[in-house]
This record gives C-alpha cells, structure tokens and sequence, in this order.
C-alpha cells in the first residue's frame, strides 16, 4: 500500500512522515514485513562476512536478517526512537540522517535501504553511498508492495474514501507496483546524477503472506498514512479495516512483490 502524498513536494521533502514512525516503534519491528531471503542473499552473494551500511535502519529488520548472514552492519537512522530498539536488538546504529551522516573514512562492500530510500534526497544520498563503496561495492535500495485480492482492496478504499476524504494519499487507487516503479526511477536517476555507479538494474521478487484480522491491523497503523492521525480517528479505521476482514472470513493472502533497484560502484 502506497504510504506517500501525492504530487510535490518530492518524498524526501515530508520530513514530518519520515519522522513518525518512531512514534510506535515496537509495533513497528513487531508488524512491518521482512524481505525476502532471495534478495538479501543476492546482495551478499560471493562476499565473506561484508560489511553493509543500512541507510535508514529504523528499527534493524533489515540490519538483523542481515547479521543472520554473518555480515557486519552498521545502521543510520534520523529518528532516535527507532535507532534505540534497534540498538536494544544488538545493532550499532548511528543517528542522523544519511545526507549529513560522517562516514570518518570508513568504506563498507554493501549500502542497503529498504522501505527508506524514498525519504532520502536521491542525489546527496547515492554520492554518500558512492563516497563509502570500493570499486564492486554494491548499492540497493528495495521496497516490499503487497496487494490484497481485489474484492478486499476494494473494501479497504471504500474505508478510507469513507474515514479519511481529505488524506493526501491514493489508499487503495494506485496500478500495482506504480509507487514503487516511479521510486526506483528516481533512485536510478539519482545514481546516474552522483556519477561512480554502473548501468542500475531493477530486480523484482514476489511472495505471499496471510494475515489475521489482528495481524493487519497491528500494520496499519505503523504506515504513513496512519502514524499522525488523531487516536479516535485511528480507531474508526481500524474498525471499518476490521469489518472489511471479518467479511472476507477473518484473514486474507497478500501478494507481496519487493522491488528493488540497485548497481555496482564503478
């Protein structure tokens, strides 16, 4: 589900959405889908124990399933909230945003950002991440897009369309994958501007996830378009969210595709 307003300015101008998650930062970890095994084992294919900079770790999903295969990671996250559960999980997060982030000399094989790179300038950001790869060092930026079916779908827009009319955000209205499609176009263009990087590639894996009625509705309120709504409102959403769930039979498949664009430090 996209989680961005639409038109300007660019994502990575709304500061205040950037800054929310950490509002509810254990339900964030707890909630928030991982990333799919193919992918992460792709980016660290071939590299003994690597050292990987996760840009915008929040919470350290990523920076974790990382360590799962043995690599060195550092996160770097702006909200302090998020970097202190991931630090209480045993990542080493630095706060500050990758823009103005010293690296103090150090280089890493691997930049990673996922769910992130949307909120980071994607010029400043790929000449940090270019500043920080040797030669071969990889960067990659990715997103999980889930669908539910489209008679569910429906009934979530009708929800939101109903609750939320003046919400700056396409809930339930947007082709598959199109937020993400413009997202990575942006990152490559991003690399290409910042210059060191090879031709970017668009990698793509899809999978599946059933959730429960309380399952989705620990996520909804950990996505952008939820973190900043008033309690009370909240609650009526998640409400006609339940309803639209409890009809369908009380859970329901959603069809994930993490997308993904990335390219190798010239």
């Amino acid at each position: 589900m996209p989680t961005l307003p639409s038109g300007s300015p660019e994502p990575h101008q709304h500061r205040q959405i950037a800054e929310s998650f950490g509002a509810d930062a254990e339900r964030y970890d707890r909630a928030r889908p991982r990333y799919p095994a193919a992918l992460l084992d792709r980016l660290v294919a071939g590299r003994d124990r690597p050292a990987v900079l996760d840009v915008g770790c929040g919470t350290g999903i990523v920076a974790r399933q990382l360590r799962d295969r043995h690599c060195a990671v550092l996160g770097v996250e702006v909200d302090p909230r998020m970097a202190e559960l991931a630090r209480q999980t045993g990542v080493d997060v630095e706060v500050s945003s990758i823009e103005d982030w010293d690296p103090r000399g150090r280089v890493f094989d691997v930049v990673v950002a996922g769910q992130a790179w949307h909120w980071v300038d994607p010029v400043a950001g790929a000449a940090k991440a270019r500043a920080v790869l040797p030669p071969g060092g990889r960067f990659a930026a990715f997103w999980n897009y889930g669908q539910p079916p489209a008679d569910l779908g429906a009934a979530f827009a009708a929800v939101y369309e109903r609750l939320l009319p003046d919400l700056p955000f396409d809930l339930g209205k947007l082709p598959a994958g199109s937020p993400y499609a413009a997202m990575c176009a942006t990152a490559a263009a991003g690399l290409r501007t910042a210059g060191g990087f090879g031709a970017a590639q668009e990698w793509h894996f899809t999978w599946e996830h059933t959730y429960t009625r309380a399952d989705w509705l620990d996520v909804l309120p950990t996505q952008g378009a939820f973190t900043r709504l008033p309690a009370a409102r909240l609650a009526e959403v998640l409400a006609g969210i339940g309803a639209a769930i409890d009809a369908a039979g009380g859970s329901f498949p959603m069809s994930y595709e993490t997308v993904t664009v990335t390219s190798a430090a010239e």
